[in-house]
């Protein structure tokens, strides 16, 4: 069953007519058929309201006792009950009576949607929790009872209720709306005309922040780019500079100028991290924007009137605010600059507005070059090979006699240019080339010492030389930007690999996963937040690194994994071209936390199926394997009490034996099933110390006939680390089965035996065996090998063995004995450089005799 959905009528202000119209809305479903009823409306004891609710279906309200007093509250239970399609629940900020099935009604709604059914609700814009302080300030009324603003934006259709503020009055003072002893008293207080106004005022530009948030999906959705003039929004672009403050405080008058206009300012960076922008001066510039009620927003983009006019598309802009450029004449050999080329591209939906401040022309240094990737130091260094290289060889060819003539001369100019286009790029290259033409010119084409060329032929090698030394240039730069763009490619290739391959291997190491992000991409934490519901808080699902953000507003980088799920990053601003290859991680990292999940609900589902087993088992064990103990107990009790048999002395010691031997027996299978029940729930704590094996196993031979089993406990062996409880129990139950399933009159063997770090103590019999498929079987719970007769036991003696063994760091298996049989090999942990052997070694002979 789907969710339902919930339709809201937001009213400006008590008495606007909300539950009038969700009452008129609900008989106008009833009417087209739809089960719709009342689960809870207040009327308020308004004649109007009273009579809409005339031919609607009406839930009874629950009675709550409170204080020696009777409330009725909306009975969620009966709505749930009654499962309506439709159900009508005023006053959604309501907070119930102590004892309420929840504290808030819109708990009581989110109930209902939940289980599909249709809800329409109520609220007035003073309830909403985020008006709180704004409300209190121009009523003077704090308000009480408040509902989080996400449960509203959260509703499927939200209507707003209005009234100009005198229509309300009057409807007040005809008596719809409060009683006459209280219509004074409202008037003057509460209802006056400039608090109407202003609680409009607030319902208006509420509802349409609601409105602009539909608009913008609808827009992505539909792959929408070109502006749609609903709403004026102004951009301000920032360079970090001074001019920034005199930008903002110019679209703050803009926006002043148009009620509900909204500034957004934004900072472009490059991806390469190289800025002259002064962080200092940006953060004053943060806060200048937030006093003025606007927002700011850091962006990568490498092309800088591109990434803003996508910034502007983006947002549905209408303005854009520029400053006048504050480079000198001579740099606009560079380019148009980022004004000019915004307002050549905005196009006709965006308007674009060049501002001048004090600051133009005054200079803001070289523009970065494209190729600051390469690295400031190889930038200089091809500078000074293509500039300074250039001169240097001039004068080193100059001061030969015979020089190797005018097309070597070239030739040389053109191998320093391609130096400087591979060293430093494009620009370096074209002014080595630009210089190189200077330097042929002037020394080395007739005449000398001059910028003129006589001989055509020498003018026509010049002009090849600078076509040549420019193509080679462009193409030697082109062909590194592809180079790296192919490794970046590459690198993303191998990422992406990376995530495919975990896929295909069913890799679930979250952590493992995330530490990968913050070493691809260089963060100090990394963090998987998730929530259960838009209005739930942000939880941890797992995080590497220092100081993880605990919400995705805090984290320097954000990736959105669906609607309730992100991972964080922190440590710096990711460009724009590595979002992407974040998303893949961002979603395998919720690939992963599902699978991680799932594996857990199955291992829960398995240990509850293991459980379910255990305790059918269980119940045939009582019914059949308790119960015949219990019931030759109860035999040979009522045979002694019977008073019509003379039983004699021996008769008498026979019938007693019988009752002790079924008190064993019961005691014994009630002992391994309360240790099998410690095992299933994890409770066996083993309180290991070191001991001698030849001080436990004998005491655990008491249980067997004399003569049954032969010991050989060397006195040489090392000392165990070991429960010596436990390890009794499993030496117990090990040689009780031996016995069990050994030939009559036939004993078994305990023998022990030292190896290495590690001591076996290993139990032989010379029974039919165990086929080796069984092997593992035996150890299971419940489980009889072979013809077992069924009041031999439950089938816990080896499994509870192998628990107590396996919590005291030991092993239990089977192996099959030489000549036929089974032999039980308990392997256990010998005592650090502590064992007998090398104590006893030490003694004089005669000591150990």
């Amino acid at each position: 069953m789907g969710r339902g959905t919930l339709r809201i009528y937001l009213g400006s202000a008590p008495g606007v007519g909300k539950t009038y119209a969700m009452l008129a809305e609900a008989h106008r479903r009833v009417e087209r058929g739809t089960d719709c009823v009342v689960a809870l409306v207040e009327h308020h004891d308004r004649p109007r309201t009273e009579v809409m609710l005339h031919g609607l279906e009406q839930i009874p309200r629950a009675e709550i006792d409170y204080r020696s007093a009777v409330f009725t509250e909306m009975d969620v239970d009966a709505v749930l009950e009654r499962a309506p399609a439709v159900a009508l629940v005023d006053e959604l900020a309501h907070t119930n009576v102590p004892g309420s099935r929840n504290a808030k009604r819109w708990q009581d709604v989110e109930e209902l949607l939940k289980a599909g059914i249709d809800v329409i609700s109520t609220v007035n814009i003073q309830h909403l929790e985020s008006l709180g302080d704004v409300v209190e300030s121009i009523t003077g009324v704090r308000q009480q009872e408040t509902v989080p603003d996400e449960v509203v934006r959260r509703a499927d259709q939200i209507e707003l209720v209005d009234m100009s503020p005198q229509a309300l009055r009057r409807r007040m003072a005809h008596g719809n709306i409060y009683q006459p002893d209280k219509l004074d008293a409202a008037l003057s207080n509460y209802f006056r005309p400039g608090n109407l106004t202003a609680l409009r005022e607030l319902a208006l530009l509420w509802t349409a922040d609601r409105v602009d948030e539909y608009l913008q999906q609808y827009r992505g959705e539909h792959n929408i780019r070109t502006t749609w003039q609903a709403r004026e929004r102004i951009v301000v672009g920032l360079t970090g500079g001074p001019e920034g403050r005199t930008l903002i405080r110019r679209a703050s008058r803009m926006a002043a100028k148009g009620s509900g206009s909204e500034i957004l300012a934004v900072y472009i960076a490059r991806s390469d991290g190289l800025t002259s922008a002064s962080p200092k001066e940006l953060a004053v510039q943060r806060t200048l924007v937030e006093d003025v009620g606007g927002t700011f927003h850091h962006v990568i983009g490498d092309d800088i009137p591109a990434a803003l006019l996508e910034f502007a598309r983006g947002v549905n802009a209408t303005q854009i605010v520029l400053g006048s450029s504050r480079r000198k004449t001579w740099q606009y050999i560079y380019g148009p600059g980022v004004g000019a080329t915004v307002a050549r591209e905005s196009g006709p939906d965006l308007d674009v507005h060049i501002v001048t401040h004090e600051e133009v022309a005054k200079g803001r240094g070289l523009p970065i070059a494209r190729g600051a990737r390469l690295g400031r130091a190889r930038i200089i260094w091809g500078w000074l090979v293509g500039v300074a290289g250039s001169i240097l060889l001039s004068l080193l060819l100059r001061s030969l006699e015979n020089g190797p003539g005018l097309a070597n001369d070239v030739l040389l100019f053109l191998f320093l240019t391609v130096a400087a286009a591979l060293l430093g790029g494009l620009r370096p290259a074209l002014a080595s080339a630009a210089v190189g033409v200077m330097l042929l010119n002037y020394w080395f084409t007739p005449p000398t010492h001059t910028l003129t060329v006589q001989d055509p032929e020498n003018f026509v090698a010049i002009v090849i030389f600078f076509a040549v030394a420019v193509a080679v240039s462009s193409v030697v730069d082109l062909a590194a930007r592809r180079t790296h763009q192919a490794a970046r490619l590459r690198a993303e290739s191998e990422i992406l690999s990376f995530l495919a391959g975990s896929v295909l291997r069913g890799e679930t190491a979250l952590d493992a996963l995330l530490e990968r992000v913050r070493e691809t991409f260089a963060m100090e934490s990394v963090a998987l937040l998730e929530r259960a519901s838009d209005v739930d808080p942000w939880t941890c699902a797992g995080f590497v690194g220092p100081a993880p953000v605990a919400r995705p507003d805090d984290a320097d980088v954000d990736m959105p994994v669906g609607d309730n799920m992100a991972l964080a990053l922190s440590g710096r601003v990711l460009p724009a071209e590595d979002r992407r290859v974040l998303g893949a991680f961002a979603a395998q990292a919720a690939v992963v936390l599902d699978r991680q999940r799932l594996v857990s609900e199955a291992d829960r589902a398995r240990r509850l199926a293991e459980g379910n087993r255990i305790r059918t088992a269980l119940l045939a064990a009582v019914s059949h394997d308790l119960r015949t103990p219990l019931a030759g107990i109860k035999a040979a009790v009522s045979s002694l009490r019977s008073d019509d048999v003379a039983w004699s002395p021996e008769d008498e010691a026979e019938l007693l034996e019988g009752i002790e031997d079924g008190a064993d027996r019961l005691d014994h299978l009630v002992g391994n099933l309360l240790d099998m029940s410690r095992l299933q729930t994890g409770t066996v704590t083993p309180l290991i110390r070191e001991i001698d094996l030849d001080e436990v196993v004998p005491m655990a031979l008491g249980g067997v006939p004399e003569g049954s089993v032969d010991l050989d406990i060397p006195e040489t062996l090392p000392m165990v680390a070991v429960d010596p409880g436990l390890l009794e129990r499993v030496v117990a139950n090990v040689v009780e089965n031996a016995v069990k399933y050994s030939p009559g009159g036939e004993p078994i063997a305990v023998a022990a035996s030292a190896h290495g770090e590690r001591v076996e103590l290993r139990v032989v019999d010379r029974g039919r065996g165990v086929p080796d498929e069984a092997k593992e079987r035996i150890f299971e719970p419940f489980q009889r090998y072979g013809d077992a007769p069924r009041g031999a036991g439950v089938g816990l003696g080896l499994a509870v063995s192998r628990g107590f063994a396996e919590a005291m760091g030991g092993t239990l298996d089977a192996e099959d004995t030489p000549g036929g049989g089974l032999t039980m090999v308990l392997t256990l942990t010998a005592a650090p450089g502590r064992g007998q052997a090398q104590d006893r070694a030490a003694l004089p002979a005669e000591a150990t005799s």
